[in-house]
């Protein structure tokens, strides 16, 4: 089965948290705070793999979760990073946020990328010693690591499309010219996904795509074209197979517009590409068919090839032009990721700090996610650690929401199953 786009969710590893710790050693009084670092998260890097040509493996797995980094340790010791964690995927797929669209990365060459990064790992106590501060009981928790719901969408990177109607002869054309051996028989459809050929030409070579199921209205989503024609967006040249004979009652030019008419409809960028035009079939149309269609191609500028794929006449000739034109032509594109807007960067900072407080019984209730870690790290019976929670409070936001709400003294708060009396 073919697949070309899929949803996952990926989520990169957290960071360790910092540890809270004491050196102890014989002969040694007051050691101090020897709490180390937490380590960092796995991130999510995506690597092309070109043993896999289709998306079909993230149909049945869905998830993709990084593990942590370890926990910081006694005597300094930092926590262990964990190694990255790698997802391969067909050459050409692109990643995009779900939720935006915005591409996160084009996984096109041979450099892993990395998509979520890993949280960093939180502090030990022994950052937070001061001359006035010598016995911190507590530590930062590990940072997030990202997470994204992710689009892959799967672009073939090929330097030639060729396109047309249903049973022009496109099949037969790349299996004559390349190693491609698709499915060839005298019905529409009969090619019902993307076929990839490499053309050798003397000593250079390309990448062939036969994009199946093109008819009217394909750019709006009738017959198999909507879902294949994203994969004619890479192509340096495209190759315009047409039954010149007119043996199936169709009218070549008539073809020839309504491809072109979808292509433009799908992409205006599309339909600039160059284009070269291919008389499929001449072997069974009559000389004034070839001549007038001849004609009417050349009158658009465009170059025309007499070919009969089936007998294989002609066909060296196109792929000799197709390989001096690429020479001119540049790179297969390749798509930039895109940077979060700065509307979209304070949405993720606001995102980061939510939280929500409700009233029930008399107690003011705070469900606020980013506290969880926190709440771990804090000793409450440590004077310096009660301080260090009450600065996260206020500088989040909560201490004004609740007095937003009226919260008054000796109120009770209640913070997942931590709860305390407000003071002012």
């Amino acid at each position: 089965m073919f697949v070309d786009i899929v949803k996952i969710y990926i989520k990169a590893g957290n960071g360790g948290n910092g540890a809270v710790s004491f050196h102890r050693e014989k002969y040694v009084n007051a050691g101090g705070p020897d709490g180390g670092d937490g380590g960092k998260g796995s991130d999510i890097v995506f690597v092309a793999d070109d043993n896999l040509s289709t998306l079909i493996d993230f149909r049945y797995k869905k998830k993709y979760i990084a593990p942590n980094g370890e926990n910081g340790g006694a005597r300094r010791c930092t926590g262990k990073s964990a190694e990255p964690t790698v997802i391969r995927v067909p050459r050409g797929t692109l990643v995009k946020d779900s939720d935006t669209g915005r591409i996160l990365a084009d996984i096109s060459d041979n450099e892993p990328v990395v998509v979520a990064k890993g949280g960093r790992g939180g502090k030990g106590n022994m950052n937070f010693a001061t001359p006035t501060r010598q016995i911190p009981r507590f530590a930062k928790p590990g940072y997030p690591g990202e997470e994204f719901n992710v689009t892959l969408e799967l672009k073939l990177l090929a330097d030639v499309g060729l396109v047309g109607f249903p049973n022009v002869g496109k099949s037969t054309f790349i299996s004559v010219v390349s190693a491609a051996k698709p499915k060839i028989a005298n019905y529409h459809f009969t090619t019902i996904t993307p076929v990839l050929g490499v053309v050798t030409v003397g000593e250079k070579s390309f990448v062939m795509a036969d994009i199946p199921g093109l008819i009217e209205g394909a750019s709006e989503g009738i017959g198999l074209g909507h879902s294949f024609l994203r994969h004619v967006e890479r192509c340096r040249l495209i190759v315009h197979v047409v039954d010149v004979s007119g043996i199936e009652g169709r009218d070549p030019e008539d073809d020839f517009e309504k491809i072109n008419y979808e292509l433009k409809n799908f992409s205006e960028e599309i339909s600039e590409r160059p284009q070269i035009v291919v008389m499929n079939k001449c072997d069974l149309a009559s000389e004034e068919q070839i001549a007038k269609f001849r004609k009417y191609i050349e009158d658009k500028g465009l170059p025309c090839f007499e070919c009969s794929a089936a007998t294989t006449k002609g066909t060296a000739q196109v792929i000799e032009y197709i390989a001096g034109e690429l020479d001119k032509l540049p790179p297969p594109i390749r798509f930039e990721a895109q940077p979060l807007t700065a509307r979209e960067l304070d949405e993720q900072e606001l995102k980061k700090k939510e939280f929500t407080i409700t009233k029930q019984d008399g107690i003011y209730i705070v469900d606020a996610p980013f506290m969880v870690p926190v709440l771990s790290m804090v000793n409450m019976e440590d004077y310096e650690s009660l301080q260090y929670f009450q600065r996260v409070l206020r500088f989040s936001g909560i201490i004004d929401k609740l007095e937003e709400m009226g919260v008054q003294e000796d109120d009770t708060v209640s913070i997942y199953d931590f709860e305390f009396r407000y003071l002012r």
